[in-house]
């Protein structure tokens, strides 16, 4: 029974999605542990930091996967293909309903977002600034929080990130750096002026 299992973590995204295709629980079942953490985290930061809407569109997602899983084009990366997704749910929910300026932020363990923008910083009050980080970030508009979220959460290159948001990779990085720009100006005053040791 652990082989059988094991054959399922060691194979790729597409290979799963192959599987799921033509039916196996199993597989999409992997798919889904890989990627259901991400999708809600993606949701939550995209949606208003609402934990139950979150909730809602991972369901919903997983759902479209299953019926839309034959459309999946196997030759093309599966992580573009599911973002692209949650990408079009987040942008149809923004039509729906204007964009919230007042969200509760939580507290973020996660110093990923750090490395890039804010490497030449030596003195962080690293918790209020990612507090207000994350308040920042939701006066940007969708397509500059989501180009910034998916290349530092989830690591995405920018021919990626084109793909997903369906613009150009010029574009992609001109979002980036105005939204990295924008960020850091926003943030400095939550620099210590003191050295932290």
């Amino acid at each position: 029974m652990f082989s059988f299992k094991a054959k399922y973590s060691c194979i790729s995204d597409e290979q799963l999605m192959q599987l799921v295709i033509s039916g196996d629980s199993e597989a999409f079942n992997q798919i889904y542990q890989r990627y259901s953490q991400r999708l809600l985290y993606y949701f939550f930061r995209m949606l208003g930091n609402s934990n139950e809407k979150a909730q809602d569109f991972l369901q919903d997602i997983f759902i479209r996967l299953i019926d839309k899983a034959a459309t999946f084009d196997l030759s093309k990366k599966f992580s573009t293909w599911i973002f692209s997704i949650a990408h079009n749910m987040c942008k149809n929910e923004y039509r729906r309903m204007e964009i919230r300026k007042d969200v509760a932020i939580e507290s973020f363990d996660e110093k990923m977002l750090l490395d890039e923008p804010f490497n030449d910083w030596q003195h962080i009050d690293i918790d209020q600034m990612i507090k207000h980080l994350f308040e920042e970030l939701e006066s940007f508009d969708e397509i500059h929080k989501t180009a910034f979220l998916l290349h530092y959460r989830e690591g995405c290159s920018v021919k990626d990130i084109g793909q997903i948001l369906e613009i150009s990779e010029g574009t992609v990085k001109s979002r980036l750096f105005y939204t990295r720009k924008r960020l850091s100006e926003r943030l400095a005053k939550y620099q210590r002026t003191e050295p932290l040791f």
